[in-house]
């Protein structure tokens, strides 16, 4: 009977999972034709058309720099965290987490991919790793982009300087706290573990959490480095592909806009797969606020989703189906 009530529960579960990605996929879909209607699809192609090569070209080998730094920030949260030294395990993991979060709702499949690999570790190890991992590029999009957007607000919406500024101190201020919290010992050690330990709710889940207690100031320091510069190859992948679409050459303005534009995704609830629609109408609103057409924050957002995104996702596709060959 329990088996049986087991296996229905299985049942649901994918069926509800299905059903969220059908959804998703359906709004992606409806987002993108809107958009192409939206501009004019002759319009895109015009610009696909005539763009720059050499530009597109540069993202593409941006875009194994942007893997390649992935997997040394993964590497080290592996190294330090669960403690596998197995670089080739920790690549395919990798890829396995890229495949499985683009198609999954707040790409929560990228736990589970990533954790195929290791067997020997539990899903709640790995989950908390990739959260560990997947946390340093976000302080990035939420400190940079934060004040971005103030600056945004003000050089095109004529918000009073001193509010600007008074945003800004609060901002600044709030983000060195959380970093010096960090790499404070005493905050992982004692604040973390020791005070929440007295809770008998929490402690069978932070008992997990153990594995934090060896992480030093370095790991902080090193992924905070690697994250900056992780961050600032999408920045810069993004500003070449709308240099290439536009053929202008408004850097600034477009490193600009790709931190807006991850500021705001990050802020906004991802409804459809892989953020599609979503990310090019963001793009397509930032970049014609600032004097561009339509169709380049579309196609720069689009083929930026391609590069980084959709092509790992379809490498790790095939490093799973061989792996299962084996």
């Amino acid at each position: 009977m329990e088996k049986d009530l087991t296996e229905i529960q299985k049942y649901r579960l994918i069926n509800k999972i299905t059903v969220v990605i059908a959804a998703k996929l359906i709004i992606a879909a409806g987002l993108l034709i809107f958009l192409i209607n939206f501009i004019d699809y002759d319009q895109i192609i015009s610009a696909i058309n005539e763009a720059n090569l050499l530009m597109i070209g540069l993202v593409l080998i941006l875009g194994v720099v942007n893997i390649g730094l992935q997997y040394i920030k993964w590497r080290i949260t592996c190294n330090e965290v669960l403690e596998v030294k197995d670089n080739s395990k920790i690549f395919r993991s990798l890829f396995f987490g890229f495949s499985a979060g683009i198609i999954t709702p707040l790409r929560i499949g990228e736990y589970f991919g990533r954790g195929i690999e290791f067997r020997d570790k539990s899903l709640v190890q790995v989950t908390v790793a990739t959260l560990v991992d997947k946390f340093f590029p976000l302080l990035m999009v939420a400190s940079i982009g934060s004040v971005s957007s103030l600056l945004f607000i003000y050089y095109y919406h004529n918000v009073s300087i001193y509010l600007v500024l008074s945003l800004f101190v609060l901002i600044f201020s709030f983000f060195y706290l959380l970093l010096m919290l960090l790499v404070s010992n005493r905050f992982w050690n004692s604040l973390l573990f020791s005070r929440l330990n007295t809770s008998s709710r929490v402690r069978s889940f932070l008992d997990k959490l153990k594995i934090f207690e060896n992480l030093d100031k370095r790991y902080f320091y090193k992924m905070i480095v690697i994250s900056f510069l992780f961050y600032s190859c999408f920045l810069i992948q993004y500003a070449l592909l709308a240099m290439a679409f536009s053929n202008h050459f408004n850097f600034i303005n477009y490193l600009w806009a790709a931190n807006l534009i991850m500021f705001s995704k990050t802020i906004i609830p991802p409804v459809s797969i892989g953020e599609l629609g979503i990310r090019e109408g963001v793009s397509i609103y930032f970049l014609t606020q600032m004097g561009e057409s339509a169709s380049v924050g579309f196609n720069a957002s689009i083929f930026l989703f391609i590069i980084n995104l959709l092509i790992p996702a379809l490498i790790g596709v095939g490093m799973f189906l061989r792996k299962n060959e084996r």
